[in-house]
């Protein structure tokens, strides 16, 4: 018998809160936007009471609520010491250039205060919410996302979990631009042959032919990927043990144009073949 699912969605403004509400809500998650804290133990009473024994309710409660948001750390944390539901909290945010970007976009003013600059807004906001996201149980990162991404990716975070195997998000990224703000596992390959100081393959990536070829042609390439490929087919069958319903796996070189892109297409080409579900991410392939 499966537990009734009791689901709160957090985040910074412009993350995609009510995105990730809408796909829930077509995984059959009964959905209440904005709802005020003061409202949050009563809701788990009556998913604790109801005779559905598959109860599933999603919430998202975020800046608007005020003040009383501060009180949301004591209450989620005295909802997982109850038992008898499954209780998560997600946390969604992104980069200020995303959030900036997106407030932009839509013609919106930031909701914690229309009168100051986004920016500022945005910075505010990432601090008062500090304490909640260190609770959070999940963390995703949106910045990567747009709309139709974002909801593809809630969908298939909460596929049912009896049909559906561990999903593998497989991210590549350039360390000069950052690390992502979230990985479960995070490798650095920039000790493998540079194809950036090979003329012709400057303007390339990781993906394309000429690169593949040169890097396919160093020893070390086949023997480090070859050892990564051993060391995750071991671990990833004990993320899943432990009920993980997906995993960041994050690859770094210097720029993220070329040895990054190759190796997380090498993996999700062994995952693929392993029939996990893979989605890639080439974070910063299209940088200059």
């Amino acid at each position: 018998m499966k537990r009734s699912s009791f689901v709160i969605i957090t985040g910074q403004s412009g993350s995609g809160k009510g995105t990730f509400l809408k796909a829930l809500e077509d995984r059959g998650y009964f959905c209440v936007d904005n709802l005020p804290v003061g409202l949050v133990s009563k809701f788990y009473e009556l998913v604790l009471k109801s005779e559905d024994d598959e109860s599933k309710v999603a919430m998202v409660i975020d800046i608007r609520d005020g003040e009383t948001l501060q009180a949301l750390p004591n209450i989620y944390s005295g909802l997982k010491n109850q038992e008898g539901v499954d209780v998560s909290l997600w946390f969604l945010e992104a980069s200020d250039a995303s959030l900036i970007r997106r407030f932009s976009e839509t013609r919106r003013p930031h909701p914690l205060n229309p009168d100051r600059p986004v920016a500022d807004s945005i910075a505010h906001e990432r601090q008062l919410l500090a304490p909640i996201r260190e609770l959070a149980d999940h963390i995703l990162d949106t910045s990567a996302f747009n709309i139709h991404d974002l909801r593809k990716h809630a969908l298939s975070l909460f596929d049912d979990k009896e049909t559906a195997r561990l999903l593998i998000l497989l991210v590549s990224f350039g360390f000069k631009y950052g690390v992502p703000s979230v990985s479960d596992l995070m490798f650095d390959v920039r000790f493998l042959p540079n194809p950036h100081f090979i003329p012709h393959l400057k303007a390339q990536t990781g993906s394309d032919p000429g690169v593949i070829e040169y890097l396919n042609a160093q020893p070390e390439t086949g023997e480090f990927v070859g050892r990564l490929e051993n060391f995750l087919d071991y671990l990833i069958p004990q993320y899943e043990k432990e009920g993980k319903s997906y995993v960041t796996i994050s690859v770094g070189c210097t720029g993220g144009h070329h040895r990054s892109v190759f190796v997380i297409d090498e993996l999700a080409r062994h995952f693929q073949s392993k029939e996990y579900r893979v989605r890639v991410t080439h974070r910063d392939s299209e940088k200059t």
